[in-house]
């Protein structure tokens, strides 16, 4: 199983940036797909997970309103789109695959991890 996370960089602060993450190995409607992020000397943080169906999404106190996750099951990927970002925003954004198709927002849950993607918010 592989999980290819992108779309990261530098933004200022109020822009948008829309990640993305392509799954492979695996049966990507079977499972939710989680957002998580990692600030330097913070634990992780969830920001967003979608069941297969799209029918239940649950988003992170922090990014309510400004993030939205969404994901094409006939591409094997999860996108999350950001908007209004923050300096705060600023972390390791990471994909994850949770196999009972549960929309979790521990990270113990899941099962897949990507290697991660950088976003950087300036002030």
């Amino acid at each position: 199983v592989q999980l290819q996370a992108s779309g990261g960089g530098l933004v200022q602060t109020g822009g948008s940036l829309r990640l993305s993450c392509t799954a492979s190995g695996l049966t990507f409607s079977s499972y939710s797909m989680g957002w998580f992020r990692q600030a330097p000397g913070k634990e992780r943080e969830f920001v967003a997970a979608r069941n297969w169906r799209g029918t239940i999404t649950r988003y992170g106190d922090s990014v309510r309103g400004r993030f939205t996750i969404s994901r094409n099951n006939g591409e094997y990927t999860v996108y999350l789109q950001m908007n209004s970002l923050k300096p705060e925003d600023t972390a390791v954004y990471y994909c994850a695959a949770e196999r009972s198709g549960v929309v979790q927002n521990q990270a113990s849950y899941y099962d897949y991890w990507g290697q991660g993607t950088l976003v950087t918010v300036s002030s």
